[in-house]
């Protein structure tokens, strides 16, 4: 993630800008690439990706098309083309959108410090910075760029989370404040909202009276602001890119012991790939903690600074992995014969007895997994996951309805199909992408002998039709795309809330 200054410090409030040209920036700078290398990607001359990016150059819709296929940005791109050609239709002329160092050089930064917290939890970052005003204008407001990337060498991964989950403002909870003693908070203004990045302009006045602190030519001033990102939304990286001159850059890591935290960084230019840090990160323990950090003099405008970051043990926070708490539970685990294996059918009524009991084990098996684990999507157990090779399953919907089948098999489809993380009791660890059908058609036998059909949609339609494999002897593993893998569920975020359509 990237917070870092961006656009004229000394812009009009409200101007217009090439929405573009920094949606292009912001995704070249999370791909870690040079203008250079995104040249090279995309098929362009490096001059005339460096014009659009200034906003010297209109970008064709083809070009957008290239860098967003290019680039995996997951429609930003696309949609910062639609907002900037409609912008181009209204509006005559759409004015240049420059680095802040290309613009006046008027605002230098005399020490950018950041410090990033982990509490095992949640990221806390608290950015200060000391600005000079060399230029001959006032400056009254500030941008601050707020970007995040959960797994950035899985940009179709990272794009889904974002899609499914955005970053929110509730989240963030940004706050500012204005002077060495952090004594005047600042007033902020949004100004790019998108679902992993976010601009605001801090504003050199208060939030409630209004009252005005403007930077005077020749004067400095510290500001400072601090805002939260859970562990769901934050890679393991953190990153700085220098914008503006800057005399002083520093940066402090900030993690529990216990996790066993290694740490180390890398340097990048628009010309250069990747190269360690020149000057090596220092480590220290103290209370509990391990603390990192690293600073540089006079560092080149447009160099990156990148320190990555490994957790290597869970401490005191290492818990049963969920596969050997279903297993306790009375869960067949994965590599159980019965699990592969296709379960009997009832004869109904003469086996209605039978059934019940099936049932009531079923029923029983699903209150002791409830008890450990918290089911948004709703939940699913087929009698083969607890040693019962018989086709009964029960289905609980995230609303509380339950579905009680016997003999299912799903008889037609339709509505299309979606790709959805589904877990399975017998092997709780992972998390797997599944195509399924939006709507099925399930034939089944009541507790009386009569055959049924049943329609179920979306959701439900998923958690009917996974259990349904497990009376055929069939895992959703089955059922992924080829080449793709399922992630553990220390990687997957989406536990606790419903599939979205």
């Amino acid at each position: 993630m990237t917070p870092a200054d961006a656009s004229p410090p000394n812009d009009p409030v409200g101007a217009q800008v090439n929405v573009f040209a920094l949606e292009l920036r912001r995704w070249r700078d999370v791909r870690g690439l040079s203008r250079k290398a995104l040249a090279a990607k995309l098929g362009y001359s490096r001059p005339y990706v460096s014009k659009i990016e200034s906003g010297t150059e209109n970008p064709s819709r083809g070009f957008a098309a290239c860098a967003e296929s290019a680039l995996q940005a997951g429609g930003a791109l696309r949609a910062a083309f639609t907002e900037f050609d409609a912008a181009r239709t209204a509006s005559v002329r759409l004015p240049v959108v420059v680095e802040p160092n290309e613009a006046t050089g008027s605002l230098v930064v005399g020490h950018d410090d950041a410090t990033l917290s982990f509490d095992g939890h949640t990221y806390r970052l608290r950015q200060r910075r000391r600005l000079i005003n060399e230029g001959p204008e006032p400056i009254t407001r500030y941008l601050i760029r707020i970007s995040v990337d959960r797994y950035p060498g899985d940009p179709e991964r990272s794009n889904q989370l974002y899609q499914e989950h955005p970053l929110t403002w509730e989240e963030i909870d940004l706050h500012a404040w204005y002077g060495e003693d952090r004594s005047e908070p600042m007033a902020w203004t949004a100004h790019h909202d998108r679902d992993a990045f976010k601009e605001v302009w801090l504003v050199f006045s208060e939030p409630d009276s209004g009252r005005r602190f403007p930077l005077y030519p020749g004067r400095a001033c510290w500001i400072d602001y601090e805002y939260t990102v859970s562990a769901a939304h934050w890679g393991n990286w953190f990153q700085r890119a220098v914008r503006l001159p800057t005399n002083r850059l520093s940066v402090r890591l900030d993690f529990p012991a216990t996790l066993e935290p290694s740490v180390w960084g890398l340097q990048t230019s628009m010309t250069a790939e990747g190269q360690p840090f020149r000057t090596p990160i220092s480590h220290q323990a103290d209370q509990g903690r391990h603390i990192y950090s690293w600073s540089t003099d006079n560092p080149p405008l447009h160099a990156r600074y990148r320190l990555e970051w490994d957790f290597r043990g869970r401490g005191d926070d290492e818990r049963t992995p969920p596969s050997k708490v279903m297993a306790g539970l009375g869960i067949a685990q994965e590599g159980d014969e019965i699990l592969r294996q296709v379960a009997r059918p009832f004869a109904l009524p003469a086996e209605a007895e039978e059934a019940r009991r099936v049932i009531a084990e079923l029923d029983a098996a699903a209150r002791r997994v409830a008890r450990a684990h918290v089911f948004g999507k709703g939940m699913g157990i087929a009698a083969p996951q607890i040693g019962i090779g018989r086709a009964a399953a029960i289905v609980r919907t995230p609303t509380g309805d339950v579905i009680t089948l016997f003999n299912p098999r799903i008889v037609e489809t339709g509505g299309g199909e979606d790709e959805q993380y589904e877990g399975c009791l017998s092997f709780f660890d992972l998390r797997g992408r599944v195509p399924r059908p939006l709507t099925i058609h399930v034939e089944h036998t009541d507790i009386d002998g009569n055959t049924r059909i049943t329609v179920f949609d979306r959701g439900v339609a998923r958690l009917v039709a996974h259990e349904i494999d497990h009376l055929h002897g069939k895992l959703y593993l089955d059922h992924m795309k080829a080449g793709t893998e399922p992630i553990s569920i220390e990687q997957y975020r989406g536990t606790g809330t419903n599939w979205t359509y």
